[in-house]
């Protein structure tokens, strides 16, 4: 995607949302190259208030059991949970943005989730969101290695202090306070960049937008490599066990999930991230030594995967 030039007058809603719309083109049809048999199936749907979007889902391939590339544009009167939760003045709301969810067959591809965003209000307030973060069912050094470096050198681009306070953002969000461990290994996640940053709107839309960028061609990457391993059924068993993790942080804790609920949004799109299949097994224990075992005591925040 070409990078923005138009001045900061210019840079409306509506471009952005363009552009998001245009993201979930290309990334469709990269994961569908790359799963080799299954295409989306597009669900357009409309928001009473104001708004809609194309939840796209793709589903029983050849690598991926399920999962989802949603665009939604929403507006309207800001509902009181949001205005509260946020701590915003009474306006009306415009949030645009793409997000994605991908639960691989084999265990040894990784579950990942992308989200680029913008709000506005109609008082002037503006602001981007957004990141990227891997969760491996089981932790290879090498992918996470390779994962991070790729997000650092797409930050470094923009700004360098970027990588450092996004990753650390990423490991304090994406953990799970319950089970006192993260998610997966994160990655990068930012909310409300505006122009306190110092930088432009269009500057800042620049860089979501590559980080939007960065999304399939370092996943098609880690499946091309791992899609076609061979993987047994106590491993397939533990993929459903971290599955079922992922559906807790997803069901608790995620803030994309109750913005959507709470916004009245469309619950199947809203949902689209949870897999088709999970599993919860009482007081399961890893095997002493085991790679299940070894994967656990890597998800914890501060490892500096990009130094690796």
């Amino acid at each position: 995607m070409s990078k923005t030039t138009l001045p900061p007058q210019l840079l409306s809603p509506e471009m952005i949302s363009s552009a998001f719309m245009s993201l979930q083109d290309k990334i469709c049809l990269s994961l569908e190259q790359a799963d080799g048999c299954a295409k989306f199936l597009e669900d357009a749907w409309s928001r009473e208030q104001g708004g809609g979007g194309r939840t796209r889902v793709i589903s029983h391939g050849n690598v991926f059991e399920k999962g989802g590339v949603n665009y939604s544009a929403v507006y309207g009167p800001t509902p009181p949970a949001i205005l509260k939760a946020l701590h915003l003045p009474e306006a009306d709301f415009y949030a645009t943005g793409v997000s994605i969810v991908i639960h691989p067959n084999n265990p040894l591809v990784p579950i990942i989730h992308m989200n680029v965003r913008y709000f506005e209000m109609s008082d002037g307030t503006w602001w981007f969101g957004g990141g990227i973060d891997l969760t491996p069912h089981y932790i290879v050094d090498a992918d996470a290695a390779f994962f991070h470096k790729t997000l650092k050198s797409t930050c470094d681009k923009h700004n360098p202090a970027f990588y450092t306070e996004f990753k650390k953002w990423a490991d304090e969000y994406f953990f799970i306070p319950h089970r006192k461990e993260t998610r997966g290994i994160g990655g990068i996640f930012f909310d409300r960049m505006d122009s306190k940053r110092g930088m432009s709107k269009e500057q800042l839309f620049d860089f979501v937008l590559e980080v939007g960028e960065t999304f399939a061609p370092v996943y098609t990457k880690l499946v091309a490599q791992t899609k076609d391993l061979h993987y047994t059924e106590s491993q397939k068993k533990w993929q459903l066990l971290r599955r079922g993790r992922y559906v807790e942080f997803n069901l608790v804790y995620d803030k994309g999930t109750r913005f959507g609920l709470d916004t009245d949004g469309r619950t199947e799109s809203i949902l689209m991230s949870l897999p088709e299949m999970a599993s919860w097994v009482y007081n399961f224990k890893p095997e002493a030594g085991s790679e299940e075992e070894r994967t656990l005591g890597l998800l914890k925040k501060g490892i500096d995967w990009a130094g690796k």
